[in-house]
């Protein structure tokens, strides 16, 4: 389900020590720009004054115990839920005030003025991702110095050479550099992930998903993919093929060779791996490119990303899908890579619907003008922890949302 690759930034971030100006090389892998002021801080700044710094834009070069850092990021964390929790409240106060004076004046004969709506699942939806960016941003400023070799000195520090290794390739590690904490965090939990692995029940077999590949934790559209008549076992297309979990499952059940396609080289070395680990990788031709490869299949599968919004972190392109460009990539470009009587098999969950963020219909109507039919259609509900919580924000979208498998077909 990768779109695209990630794009990392680098630049240099300066600061004053010892009455000595610094500098140090600073990546972000989600191409954040770095801080324009930086300090050196350590284990004596107290929380709130590293907060407000970090919500002024300066940025926070650690140089105390890699653990009292730990501490300190969830500390802001916990300043920056405070924060929200005043605003809400704040909010809430001029709501009331807003609807008292409407009902006044509407009982005096007055025309109430009509305030903007402020409800809403699209407007709960663009508020949720706008709090989750402007947390990145602040606990973003806290940052680490790595010394040649993915190594650091500070005292209690892990080794996270191998991490930093697997995500960023050996290369990037020959010379120092500053990374937010908050991403190297990322980065050793992918790690871990990479290590242990997830547990796909159709496979019978753990799939091992690399840093900025999307993790095969839904397993609501593997399932999908699992159940559906399989129209050929001659060949398949797989569209996207992220950790290859879609691939692999293919030919589990059958299919006697797969070509995968994936914009991202990181996606294609973590499927390469995983299909290698399953014995598999002699029936599948992996390719980096965009969408479809040459020539025709009777079985072309795509799980594209489901939301119509811009992503802002690498991990992001595997779960939104810029003004429906993959979708209607697939769709347009399916009825001429389809051998006659073949079918192209469309997973897609209706949570974008829902939300609000596109029109219902819409898919309906891509598919006719794109001169295809629904043979057949398979749906699944949501069984993760989100859709049951009901203090999660999309709480309402997500206990709607239904995935669907769409076996397409060219129209007569």
């Amino acid at each position: 389900m990768t779109q695209s690759p990630s794009a990392a930034s680098d630049s240099i971030i300066q600061w004053e020590a010892g009455g000595q100006m610094h500098s140090l090389r600073w990546h972000s892998e989600a191409g954040n720009a770095a801080p324009k002021r930086v300090m050196a801080v350590d284990d004596q700044i107290p929380a709130d004054v590293a907060y407000k710094l970090a919500c002024e834009g300066t940025g926070l070069l650690w140089q105390g115990d890699y653990q009292n850092a730990r501490q300190l990021l969830q500390a802001m964390g916990r300043r920056i839920d405070q924060a929200r929790e005043r605003n809400d409240v704040k909010k809430a106060k001029h709501r009331a005030k807003d609807e008292k004076r409407a009902a006044t004046a509407a009982a005096a004969g007055a025309a109430a003025a009509a305030t903007p709506a402020e409800t809403g699942p699209a407007l709960a939806f663009h508020k949720h991702r706008h709090l989750q960016a402007q947390r990145a941003r602040i606990l973003g400023m806290l940052m680490l110095p790595l010394e040649a070799g993915f190594q650091m000195t500070m005292r209690r520090a892990p080794d996270v050479a191998a991490a930093c290794s697997e995500a960023y390739g050996e290369q990037m590690g020959a010379q120092p550099f500053a990374i937010s904490m908050r991403e190297l965090l990322g980065l050793v939990g992918a790690h871990e992930w990479r290590k242990k692995g997830v547990e796909i029940a159709a496979l019978n077999e753990r799939i091992h998903p690399y840093y900025g590949v999307y993790s095969p934790v839904r397993g609501e559209y593997i399932d999908l993919v699992a159940q559906a008549p399989l129209p050929s076992t001659e060949l398949a297309f797989d569209i996207g093929v992220g950790t290859g979990v879609l691939s692999a499952l293919l030919l589990q059940r059958g299919v006697k060779r797969v070509v995968a396609v994936d914009q991202d080289p990181r996606a294609l070395a973590c499927a390469r791996d995983n299909l290698q680990r399953m014995k598999l990788l002699n029936k599948v031709e992996l390719l980096e490119g965009d969408l479809f490869p040459p020539g025709k299949a009777p079985l072309i599968v795509c799980n594209p990303p489901w939301l119509p919004v811009r992503p802002s972190s690498p991990i992001e392109h595997a779960i939104y899908d810029p003004d429906s460009r993959m979708l209607l990539g697939f769709l347009n470009g399916l009825a001429e890579h389809l051998t006659p009587q073949g079918e192209g098999w469309l997973v897609m969950s209706d949570f974008a619907e829902h939300l609000g963020l596109r029109p219902r219909g819409m898919l309906q109507e891509a598919i006719a003008q794109a001169g295809l039919q629904v043979a057949g259609r398979h749906d699944i509900k949501p069984r993760h922890g989100k859709a049951a919580d009901p203090d999660d924000p999309l709480h309402a979208a997500r206990s709607a949302e239904t995935t669907t498998l769409w076996r397409l077909k060219i129209s007569k």
